[in-house]
């Protein structure tokens, strides 16, 4: 008789904690869950390239009540989490202008530029050389949540920002913009009753569904081969059920190394940095490919393996808190895919634009890889606009599980081997039975 129970965040009554202080998040900001006030104060530290010090150690406890009381540490805190910078627009208005979908990874040594304000004055002297020239994209553009009027008209500002969505979809994609292209949102503020973009009937662009059709060629969608039955009557051990998912990594391991070979641009990139990507999204991959294309098999059969595992007591008693927040994250994360239903055409461009990640260290075509991310993020933003008219927030939706397996997948790197069949288990049966009631 199972005696724990694991409760299932709902939706409309979850509260998200920001990655900062822990205050209730209000969304995706300039790359990762956070609050509005810690939005904002990174966004005035960047824009007004503002240089803080600390009066103790430089390791400040962050928390709601205590983030204003050490401006460096909280800014710190900030860019070790992966706030982006570079999602801040410059004229300081609201809207991002976001290069990366998660957060952005970088060294020791540029977050001592930036704390130092070293940067600000490289920067400036580049720009006194160079002149203005932004080329970023506003087409991967994250709002921060600051709504604009969905009735208001578009001013001059607006104009620019959809002129340059229009260039870089037509580079990216090699397509002209349609004329439904006319009034795109701005992603994650979007209202489904906004008079821009009313539900209508149209056709996919022929470059989205060709270049679909490429990623969906390279996938094996084929059901797991990893035995997974086991009679009945049986009670299996803790070293049993973790050789099982070892097994089961292995295979996933495979199909992506497999996958990677059969990718449309897999001639465009070099080895190394294909081996830099697959090290360091490996997980992601598989941790999202388990919750789509093979939820049956992982939330069935697996789910069926670990009902017959019995924790002990001590086990019980040892599990991290790392593990307990993998479990809540997990679980709500499996809500919101079975939610969705995610159809096999958006997990595939899900997968590539999570894979095609410009920011991870150590690659030789950076700006390579920022353009193909680009241009699977227009084809998945033109598949579901096409296929899901009456769904406005679905991309949105999508988009916004990206940083949230990226951050799962992170924090499971810290739970203690032995303690993964505990945490497969709890995960599976909450999963399974609180589908089973719907």
């Amino acid at each position: 008789m199972e005696t724990w129970e694991v409760s299932v965040p709902d939706d409309r009554t979850e509260q998200r904690t920001c990655l900062i202080c822990g205050d209730r998040a209000t969304g995706l900001h300039y790359g990762i869950i956070s609050c509005e006030g810690c939005k904002g104060f990174f966004k005035r530290s960047i824009c007004n390239k503002r240089v803080y010090r600390c009066s103790r150690d430089k390791n400040c406890v962050m928390s709601r009540k205590q983030r204003n009381r050490c401006q460096y540490c909280r800014l710190l805190k900030c860019l070790q989490m992966g706030m982006n910078r570079k999602a801040i627009r410059e004229d300081g208005m609201p809207g991002g202008r976001n290069k990366s979908i998660g957060p952005v990874q970088i060294s020791e040594e540029e977050i001592e530029r930036i704390m130092s304000g070293q940067e600000f004055e490289e920067e400036a002297n580049h720009w006194s050389n160079h002149g203005d020239s932004d080329h970023s994209s506003p087409g991967n553009r994250a709002s921060e949540s600051n709504q604009p009027s969905p009735g208001s008209t578009l001013s001059s500002s607006r104009s620019v920002e959809l002129n340059g969505f229009m260039a870089f979809r037509e580079q990216y994609m090699g397509m002209s913009v349609p004329p439904h292209y006319q009034y795109i949102p701005h992603l994650f503020s979007y209202s489904g009753h906004s008079p821009l973009l009313p539900p209508q009937a149209r056709s996919l662009d022929p470059q989205s569904y060709s270049l679909i059709h490429q990623l969906l060629s390279a996938e094996d969608l084929e059901p797991l081969g990893t035995p997974m039955l086991i009679e009945d009557g049986y009670s299996v051990t803790q070293a049993e059920l973790f050789a099982l998912l070892c097994r089961l990594a292995d295979e996933l391991l495979f199909r992506q190394i497999a996958w990677i070979k059969k990718l449309p641009f897999f001639c465009e990139l070099s080895i190394k940095d294909y081996t830099c990507l697959l090290s360091s999204t490996w997980q992601e991959l598989i941790l999202l490919s388990s919750l789509t294309v093979y939820s049956k098999q992982i939330f069935g059969e697996l789910a069926d393996v670990t009902a017959k595992y019995s924790p002990s007591d001590e086990e019980l008693h040892r599990f991290s808190d790392e593990g307990m927040e993998v479990i809540e994250r997990l679980i709500y994360l499996y809500h919101k895919f079975h939610q969705l239903k995610v159809s096999n055409e958006e997990y595939a461009c899900m997968k590539a634009i999570n894979f095609l990640n410009q920011d991870i260290r150590g690659l030789t075509s950076a700006s390579q890889l920022e353009q193909l991310n680009k241009r699977y993020w227009y084809i998945c933003q033109d598949f579901t606009e096409y296929k899901y008219t009456h769904q406005p927030n679905r991309f949105p939706d999508l988009m916004m599980c990206l940083p949230e397996i990226r951050y799962i997948a992170g924090k499971m790197v810290n739970v203690p081997l032995e303690q993964l069949p505990l945490l497969f288990k709890v995960v599976l049966h909450s999963c399974k039975t609180s589908v089973g009631k719907e």
